[in-house]
């Protein structure tokens, strides 16, 4: 009887890890729109921890000082140009959300000739960071031609910006193969606007298999980083038809910002929309839940950043998270983990690219 109990209980254990597997591949293939209730309230990375293919040491045999190069590269980097941090993490955001975690942020052009996502506004910013890439992704190729892709670098590369930036060191597992194409036509809808509403914005992240509490945990990487003054003005000079100002926005601050972004003529209106403005003034180059506590005082600087306090449930984590430090420095790489894994190419899929800027 108890041999027949244990036989039972090995063929259902099989069976159910043959289930998982496949139910894995399809879920990550054809994620499950989960509702605004369901996303609020499951674990996170339900939809993206099951048993792909992404490993931790994912080179360990193949390459193993691919990490340890990039590291150093990061760190180095960031001494000379300190905005380089955050550019990263929102190259990577733009990658992962746009197709997927393949890369393909980072062609120049495709087989199909259509502009690619790179001549999006939206990754203006990125000009110095696909020349960095460029320059990572040559020291990785000396050491290992044809071994570590694209997109692994770019995900590598961003952990080690969070680092610098006061985090914690986390796994990132390996294993992402570079995609064969890229449009700018689908970066819009994929990227949130500086003025996009909060509903669409939830709903932008739900596609993508991230919680809401995601999306208010990587939105703490406003920490850092800069906008244009051009992303301002239409929160400053030209809310609404009945509004000129966004009402959410403490009067002081609104003060502040105007005098780093003025109103003038259309002689000088295209200097001052490329003036740069702190995402948060007081500590611009380290990730903390300062961010937060500007929010809860009417200090965004990003309409959709402030957008964050206007709905109960994502007001709650805002306030949550201004008085946890601890607990949103290890959700967002938790949740920085989860964002690498949207969407990507696997095996045989894809291609690991020589040249970062265009397919094999």
């Amino acid at each position: 009887m108890e041999a027949a109990a244990t036989i039972i209980t090995v063929v259902v254990i099989l069976c159910w890890l043959q289930f998982s597997s496949v139910e894995c591949h399809w879920r990550l293939r054809n994620p499950r729109q989960p509702n605004q209730t369901e996303a609020s309230t499951r674990p996170q990375g339900t939809l993206l921890q099951c048993n792909d293919k992404l490993q931790d040491r994912f080179y360990r045999n193949t390459c193993p000082q691919a990490e340890n190069i990039i590291a150093k590269s990061v760190y180095d980097a960031v001494l000379v140009q300190p905005g380089l941090a955050a550019g990263l993490i929102r190259l990577h955001f733009h990658d992962c959300f746009v197709n997927g975690c393949d890369a393909s942020i980072l062609l120049d052009t495709t087989p199909s000739g259509e502009p690619v996502e790179k001549t999006s506004r939206a990754n203006v910013f990125a000009s110095q960071i696909f020349k960095y890439i460029d320059r990572l992704k040559a020291d990785i190729e000396r050491e290992c031609p044809g071994v570590v892709s694209c997109a692994d670098i770019l995900a590598y590369a961003t952990r080690e910006a969070v680092k610098e930036e006061g985090l914690p060191y986390y796994l990132v597992p390996g294993g992402r193969r570079d995609g064969l194409s890229s449009s700018a036509s689908n970066v819009a809808g994929n990227i949130p606007s500086p003025n996009e509403s909060l509903k669409n914005m939830t709903q932008i992240f739900l596609r993508k298999g991230l919680s809401i509490e995601d999306m208010v945990v990587l939105f703490g990487a406003h920490s850092i980083g800069h906008t244009h003054c051009r992303s301002l003005f239409n929160r400053l000079y030209n809310y609404s038809s009945t509004q000129a100002q966004d009402p959410s926005m403490d009067f002081a601050h609104s003060l502040y910002l105007k005098g780093l972004c003025p109103k003038a003529g259309p002689l000088f209106q295209e200097v001052i929309d490329k003036v740069m403005v702190p995402l948060e003034p007081i500590t611009p180059s380290r990730l903390d839940t300062l961010y937060y506590t500007q929010l809860l005082k009417g200090e965004g600087v990003l309409q959709t950043d402030q957008a964050l306090t206007n709905n109960p449930t994502t007001n709650e984590i805002v306030k949550r998270f201004s008085q946890n430090p601890l607990e949103w420095g290890a959700r967002f790489t938790s949740a920085m983990i989860n964002l690498g894994k949207v969407d990507v190419l696997t095996g045989q899929e894809g291609e690991i690219r020589r040249n970062c800027r265009a397919v094999n």
